[in-house]
């Protein structure tokens, strides 16, 4: 690993990062495993109340390893009434089959970001990383300030020109293969399959902003092929699945490794926004009915999604993954980190 370099941008041994995992996957202690190898973690405020993500950063603070935080951009559109009780009479018999509550109303919030804006203004981390699109750039310039720099999660040229146009200091590049949300700014864009390498040279030809790669990634050629095609580090999620230290639920991990699944698709079905999961049930039966509506999906079908998880049933539970999910190995994830480095 003598060739290996540093990720300025990310300040790390390693150009290589754990991706944010939201809703459970990212720990404590799978970031401090990665730090410890050389890499960068991230950590996730996204669904985290202002209280809880108060008492995490501050964790991760006094933890010591340096760490970054994403934060998901607030949505501006909510979804018709109507949509919504058609969508939640659709599932009912999901809920239904676990005991699961269903809420009535639609719930639209902005995941608390004032509050975790200001908690970051306050207490700094080397790196704030966006994703569902662009805040206002004061929002931006505040965290940079601060003394963060900024990434904003693109997967089109055309949102790398507007996130530069705003004033961010780096761009996270992520390729349909990815697995969980698509960061795309546009929710009803249809997602077609491209070569992250080929979205991240597309993205480069447009900006002189460091890039990071993240999407596909099944082992250290391909890490090697995104710092060829431009990428100054790569960002992995869902080869960290099944890591040690994972906070990966256990039937999700059972079906990370079940031969009953064969492919991952992008859904909407789960949580109103495109996202990377093994094709299972509930996307079968939902996914072409489905409305559009984020964060109201993710609220009508959480309780659904978790008593899903705790009961063992994976095909009434988001099951995120990327494309690369054979790859994915139980072990510590700072292995994994290091055998990612070996091609460079």
């Amino acid at each position: 690993m003598g060739g290996v370099t540093a990720a300025p941008l990310l300040q790390s041994d390693l150009p290589l990062a754990a991706a944010p995992m939201a809703g459970g996957p990212s720990t404590p202690a799978l970031a401090a495993a990665v730090s410890a190898a050389g890499g960068f973690a991230f950590l996730p405020a996204g669904y985290l109340s202002a209280e809880t993500f108060a008492d995490r950063l501050a964790a991760a603070h006094a933890a010591g390893p340096s760490f970054g935080v994403n934060l998901f951009v607030p949505q501006s559109g909510e979804i018709p009434p109507e949509a919504y009780r058609a969508y939640r009479e659709a599932i009912r018999p999901e809920a239904d089959a676990l005991g699961a509550e269903l809420p009535a109303e639609p719930r639209h919030d902005d995941d608390a970001w004032r509050e975790k804006v200001a908690l970051l203004v306050a207490h700094p981390v080397p790196v704030v990383s966006l994703t569902f699109g662009l805040p206002d750039r004061a929002d931006i310039a505040a965290l940079q300030a601060a003394g963060s720099r900024v990434l904003a999660t693109v997967t089109t040229p055309e949102e790398a020109r507007a996130a530069e146009d705003a004033g961010v200091d780096g761009l996270v590049v992520q390729g349909p293969a990815a697995g969980g949300h698509n960061g795309t700014f546009d929710p009803r864009r249809t997602i077609t399959d491209a070569a992250t390498a080929d979205v991240v040279r597309a993205v480069a030809a447009v900006t002189r902003l460091p890039l990071v790669a993240a999407g596909g990634v099944s082992g250290p050629v391909d890490v090697r092929d995104l710092v060829a095609a431009g990428a100054e580090a790569v960002a992995v999620g869902t080869l960290l699945l099944r890591a040690t230290e994972a906070g990966t639920t256990p039937t999700h991990r059972a079906a990370l490794t079940d031969p009953a699944f064969t492919t991952t698709a992008v859904t909407h079905a789960f949580t109103g926004r495109p996202a990377r999961a093994l094709r299972n049930g509930f996307a079968e039966r939902h996914g072409a009915g489905a409305p559009y509506g984020y964060p109201e999906l993710h609220h009508l079908t959480r309780d659904l999604r978790r008593t899903a998880a705790l009961r063992g049933d994976p095909h009434r539970l988001h099951l995120w993954a990327g494309t690369g999910w054979r790859s994915a190995e139980e072990r510590s994830a700072g292995e994994i980190v290091r055998e990612l480095a070996a091609a460079l």
